[in-house]
């Protein structure tokens, strides 16, 4: 308060007044002060510039100022507590720290400070008020003076009523009031009496005792047969349902629903019956239609404020308005001779129930509503089923007749002045339906049912009444077409159930109990059932219906528990033959719809809409792995891929908008429909690239090029794939860049070129706008004919002063360009590369040197800054190879105290050992003994398949209780013997016997690639450092590499391709070979001798990726794609087997944009180097030889497992690709979760080896 000045008070005066003037109209407008006041404290919700007024930036200026570095303390402790293990959610986090802020001492002091400067500045305003308004009041006394002295006082009356002067009520006037309200007085002192009512402030009546007297004669004075004075009786209540509290507001419309019951249980009133239907220019119908909306009004208003008053003024509210609704007239005469019901009347006013979905939305209601129609108020809930059944029949009854005037709720906008009977039962149908769906999303309202009938045996149970509403769809009538621009709320039976339903999806919990049910699907698919059958076994279903029924199988599709039962229906194990189910269904009858097959729809203007719908369904059930596995047979991406062609032949042929000429009106509404299906067909065939094995039968679409330069189209809108894609194009993008045609057309689409520049903007551009130039992405100079103008030459290759000088952020950009090398040399294939093009080391040592301070003669000391640091990280990195326990990697950050570097940099080879742990290193003989004798403990001449299996039990029982024993010197004699004996059995063959004669002589002529030579020196290093091979050991391996290349060009078929990876031998470097010739202790010929042999099973195909390059085995359609079966086998079904084990890990993958078999296909490709040590790489490979091919899914998905929490950490913290790539797999053992492996094979194996086996034959 000290340092409250005057220019501070008139500072917060002028704020206020900014406030107030804005909100002027929402407060002026408000029914009553605590409706202005409820507006006020809900502007921040109710007003977009609520953050740009001036007052609210000072109070926001003013708790930061006060209370700002407590909450980061708390933040802080928040925060350490989460880093030592306290698990915390973010809600609780804020829950924790508000908490603690509200019950400190400073924001007391905060309070109690604003609540005085607050006080001083209202109290000034308001004097300010006062006195102005005394002012006012005296300019209008002058103004009044000087007009009387100019009229004739003649002419003044003093004959006003004192109650338009300040009048206080009391008791007596109000019971002379009820005395001149009574029927028997004459018309005019009755009106004079209502007037003088209508005129008194509502807070006077209210307060009088004769209150209660009084809301019982205005209940009578209601039923007046006077038009004028029921109006006046009806302005009343009107004008107490605007300005008073809730306790007058309550009691006016309990009297007013009183009434209303009690009018129609009179029959003395002359109430429409069905038969005569209603006439609204009747005047005692226009009476009653008044008090109904009325009524109604006030219902859809209510809500907004009965929470802050008691319970009991709400349930008397409920309790009188189901009270009257539940008027049911006797059934007993025909049903054209029924009079209508109060429920016919409040749905003519409010025909799709708002005022129940209101009243429904909070808890504090829904729970008396749900009471007391449990309790006291169930017929309103049976008559509203029964009304549905009636309408469903008539629908039934009236099929065959398409031209029903069904005005009202076919979109027919003809002014009418009568409802006939029809429509009267048709209104009270939408009314039911949507209080119904209303009443199912929630628990207790679902509890309800089943509900008994009359004239109905059994009782109508929640799947009854789903059955009912889907048939709705069915049968319901045809209405004249219609666009949605002219008519955005349709009132057709389809439109109007489709809703319900749409909303009953969105409900987890009330689709999981409503509509994921066989019955249910059934009853949606039935027409989909007769359409197929033929045309006369299908009634005359609307091509309208059938897009509602795609729209709600949709929403199903959408959500696993739905998608589950479309793909296995409630028997997973039931076969396809014994009942096919929905998606079987769906992808038929989608398939027939593609290749025209179902005539009853050619040529209809609506045909490609309900294809479009149906393929829809099919692209949420294919966009999933085990969506896709059923799928598979009716080749929709074929069928897709033809309609596309065709639609692009016809779209070709639309004439260009010649200039002068109106662009819209040149080209036809047909053309843009061509156009727009043309779109929609590429987005459908998009979205096989959700999966590796669909992204398989996209690129054999031809149609690859094309959708991917479609989806950059889509992201350039930024625009998103559909309602159930909420993460965009992300996990696309990352399968299409896994495969190479995929990252040819990402490059061809400009997608790359694209995220380059917006990167480039970020880094050196900024969010400067008045900036004249920016640095260009471009190389500086031509310094490499073969190097791209891309960021690695910009942000990466800066061994230049001309590219360091054209930087404007230079230790930024580079920093980063660092650490995008870092992650791209993860993948050893890239680094190698990039080592063998622009020799990334030598080029990162000579950086270091020039980072080197020479003190003097004798001491130089590198400079420690973040790019050295940077740099020191990377080259460990990239020159070390070896798991989590082989290699200690330095870390990126400065340590606290007098040394914030401890680890050695270098500037030269070799690198220092501090970065070479010590490991355990070869296996210890006399366990190796001991494995041997447990082999040869068999008897090989026994029968071979029995000694297979003895020797896979022991196998898997010794990696249960002595896994380290599985190394060294037994591992090589138990794989030579275990290979050979499968080899020689055809049974466990897959490919055959290739015959090769080569000797190590005839290898003189055969060359490898640069990249192969720099992966031989990187092996015989890591050999060398865990004492597996000698010196010799690069030439063997050498000779081994180049015998491997010469014996699979034997198995190779030449192909003519655009993609360099196919244009001859394998691209990268042989890393499993390379691990064998470890594992076989650097044995040239052994290592050898066993390739040729292991050649031949089906596991080669999956660990040994030379193995299926270009083979003669694989199909053409296959190798001209360019992707091995390691990715779209092995990896599809890791993310197929991830959702079902680990569904949060998936689901993190999914929101990360990233796709578990990228980094799948990485960890398999190298062979697990880097990411495990070297005993776990030796386990995983035996353990993929001896126990089978699926067994290398089933060790990636122990791999999630594993990382679980981690990888949801670094989804919060968006960096999960950074981690998977850059992390090794610390903690990991393959003996570990050799159970759950084993699980998984109970569970999986028929179907993955099935799938493996089949990669010869693929019939997709």
């Amino acid at each position: 308060m000290a340092h409250f000045s005057c220019e501070d008070e008139a500072m917060l005066q002028a704020m206020l007044r900014q406030l107030f003037q804005s909100v002027k109209e929402k407060i002026t407008g408000a029914p009553s002060l605590e409706c202005a006041e409820e507006i006020l404290l809900h502007l921040e919700e109710t007003d977009e510039n609520f953050h740009n007024y001036e007052f609210v930036k000072y109070l926001r200026q003013h708790i930061c100022n006060s209370l700002g570095s407590m909450i980061e303390e708390e933040m802080e402790k928040c925060t350490s507590d989460q880093n030592h293990g306290e698990e915390v959610g973010y809600d609780t986090v804020v829950q924790h720290v508000t908490k603690r802020t509200q019950e400190s001492k400073e924001y007391k002091e905060m309070m109690h400070s604003l609540r005085n400067i607050m006080m001083v500045v209202v109290e000034s305003m308001i004097n300010k008020f006062e006195e102005d308004e005394i002012r006012s009041q005296e300019r209008q006394k002058k103004i009044q003076k000087e007009k009387s002295n100019s009229y004739c006082t003649d002419n003044c009356s003093d004959s006003d009523s004192s109650f338009n002067q300040s009048y206080k009520f009391c008791q007596g006037k109000l019971q002379l009031i009820l005395d001149q309200l009574d029927p028997g007085q004459r018309k005019e002192v009755r009106y004079e009496a209502l007037q003088t009512l209508c005129s008194a402030p509502p807070s006077d009546v209210l307060n009088c005792e004769n209150w209660t007297t009084l809301c019982e004669k205005l209940t009578l004075s209601l039923a007046d047969p006077d038009p004028v004075f029921s109006d006046r009786i009806l302005k009343f209540y009107a004008q107490t349902f605007t300005l008073s509290p809730l306790h007058m507001t309550k009691e006016i419309y309990i009297s007013l629903a009183k009434h209303l019951e009690l009018y129609f249980l009179s029959r003395e009133n002359h109430i429409p019956t069905l038969s005569t239907g209603i006439d609204i220019t009747n005047p005692n119908v226009i009476r009653l239609l008044k008090k109904v909306r009325l009524l109604n009004e006030y219902q859809k208003e209510a809500p907004s404020f009965w929470i802050r008053h008691p319970e009991k003024y709400m349930e008397e509210i409920v309790d009188g308005t189901l009270s009257l609704l539940s008027v049911n007239h006797d059934q007993t005469h025909l049903v054209s001779q029924k009079i209508l019901d109060p429920i016919y009347f409040l749905a003519l006013v409010d025909t799709k129930a708002v005022w129940f979905k209101k009243w429904m939305h909070a808890y504090y209601s829904r729970t008396a509503v749900l009471r007391l129609l449990e309790k006291k108020y169930k017929s309103l809930i049976t008559t509203a089923v029964q009304q549905c059944v009636q309408y469903f029949e008539f629908c039934k009854s009236m099929k065959a007749d398409e031209n029903l005037g069904h005005s009202k709720h076919c979109g027919n906008k003809q002014k009418t002045f009568y409802y006939s009977g029809q429509e009267l039962q048709y209104i009270y149908f939408i009314h039911s339906l949507c209080l119904l769906g209303r009443l199912l999303i929630y628990t207790q309202g679902r509890k309800l049912f089943p509900i008994k009938l009359k004239n109905r045996k059994d009782s109508v149970s929640l799947t009854d009444l789903l059955v009912l509403f889907t048939q709705l769809i069915h049968y319901s009538p045809s209405c004249p077409k219609m666009t949605s621009a002219t008519h955005s709320e349709s009132y057709s039976p389809a439109s109007m159930v489709t809703e319900v339903l749409r909303i009953l999806c969105d409900q987890k919990e009330c689709a999981i109990e409503c509509l994921y049910n066989i019955t249910v699907i059934e009853t949606l698919l039935q027409p989909i059932h007769n359409l197929m059958k033929g045309t006369e076994a299908a009634p005359n279903y609307s091509e309208t219906a059938l897009i509602h029924i795609a729209d709600i199988l949709g929403r199903i599709a959408s959500v696993e528990e739905g998608l589950i039962l479309l793909l296995y229906g409630e028997n997973m194990n039931s076969s396809e033959e014994e009942s096919p189910t929905g998606a079987h269904i769906i992808a038929q009858f989608s398939k027939k719809l593609l290749d025209e097959d179902i005539s009853i729809f050619s040529g209809s203007e609506l045909s490609p809409v309900v294809k479009g719908a149906f393929i829809s369904v099919c692209r949420q059930i294919y966009g999933t792995c085990e969506g896709l596995q059923v799928l598979i047979p009716y080749n929709l991406h074929e069928s897709i891929a033809k309609g596309w062609k065709k639609t692009t032949l016809l779209s070709e042929r639309i004439p260009t908008p010649v200039e002068g000429f109106d662009s819209v009106s040149s080209i036809s509404q047909e053309s843009q429909n061509i156009m727009a299906w043309e779109e929609n067909l590429l987005d459908d065939l998009l979205n096989f690239a959700a999966t590796p094995k669909g992204l398989l039968l996209l690129q054999r679409t031809g149609a690859v090029n094309e959708c991917v330069t479609f989806m950059f189209n889509q992201y350039a809108k930024k625009l998103q794939i559909s309602r159930n894609k909420q993460f965009g194009y992300g996990v696309m993008v990352t399968q299409v860049a896994s495969t190479a045609a995929g990252a040819v057309a990402l490059q061809s689409s400009g997608f790359i070129n694209a995220l380059i520049t917006e990167l480039w903007a970020n880094l050196e551009c900024g969010r400067d706008d008045v900036r004249v130039s920016h640095p260009r992405t471009t190389p500086v100079d031509p310094i490499d004919r073969s190097c791209q103008k891309d960021i690695i030459d910009r942000l990466i290759i800066l061994n230049s002063e001309a590219k360091i000088r054209a930087l404007f952020n230079y230790e930024q950009s580079h920093i980063f360009g660092l650490r995008l090398l870092s992650v791209i040399c993860c993948d050893l294939d890239a680094l190698l590369l990039l080592e063998a093009q622009y020799q990334v080391s030598e080029m990162l040592l000579n950086a270091q040197e020039e980072n080197i301070l020479e003190t003097s003669e004798s001491c130089r000391d590198f400079i420690i800054d973040g790019l050295s640091v940077e740099r020191n990280h990377v080259l460990v990195r990239i020159n070390l190879i070896g798991g989590p326990l082989e290699r200690s990697l330095p870390p990126r950050m400065l340590e606290k105290g007098n040394d914030p570097y401890p680890w050695p940099m270098f500037s030269s080879y070799p690198v220092p050992d501090r970065y070479l742990p010590e490991v355990i290193r070869n296996a210890d003989i006399q366990q190796d003994n001991e494995l041997v004798k447990h082999l040869l403990c068999f008897n090989i001449s026994d029968k071979q398949s029995e000694w297979i299996e003895n020797c896979r039990r022991q196998f898997c029982k010794m990696m249960k209780a002595k896994p380290d024993t599985i190394s060294g010197a037994a591992l090589v004699e138990l794989l030579e013997k275990f290979v050979f004996h499968l080899s020689d059995s055809p049974s466990e063959c897959y490919f055959p016997s290739v015959e090769y004669t080569a000797t190590d002589a005839n290898m003189k002529n055969e060359s490898l690639s640069s990249v192969q030579q720099l992966g031989i020196k990187m092996t015989v290093r890591y050999g060398k450092f865990l004492n597996l091979l000698q010196n010799g050991a690069e030439n063997d391996l050498t000779l081994v590499l180049k015998h491997c290349k010469r014996f699979l060009k034997q198995q190779q078929v030449p192909i003519k391709s655009s993609l360099l990876c196919l244009q001859g031998s394998y691209a990268g470097h042989d890393w499993f070979v390379s691990s064998m010739f470890m594992i076989m202790l650097g044995d040239k010929e052994k290592t050898f001798q066993f390739l040729q042999q292991f050649s031949r099973l089906l596991t080669s195909a999956f660990l040994w990726l030379p193995r299926l390059h270009i083979s003669r085995y694989l199909p053409m359609d296959t190798i001209e794609s360019g992707i091995h079966p390691i990715y779209f086998c092995s990896a599809h079904y890791v993310e197929m087997l991830l959702k079902a084990e680990v569904p949060l890990v998936f689901s993190a993958f999914h929101m990360s944009g990233f796709a578990p078999s990228q980094i799948c296909l990485q960890w398999i490709t190298q062979c697990f180097w880097n990411y495990l040590d070297w005993m776990e790489i030796c386990h995983y490979i035996a353990t993929c030889v001896f126990l089978g091919p699926d067994y290398q899914v089933y060790i990636c998905i122990a791999i999630f497992k594993h990382l679980q929490q981690d990888i949801l950490q670094h989804t919060q913290t968006q960096d999960l690709q950074v981690f998977l790539k850059e992390e090794a797999l610390h903690g990991f053992h393959v003996s570990d979760y050799f159970e759950y492996m084993e699980i998984l094979e109970q569970n999986y194996r028929p179907v993955l080896l099935r799938d493996m086996r089949s990669i010869r034959v693929q019939s997709s």
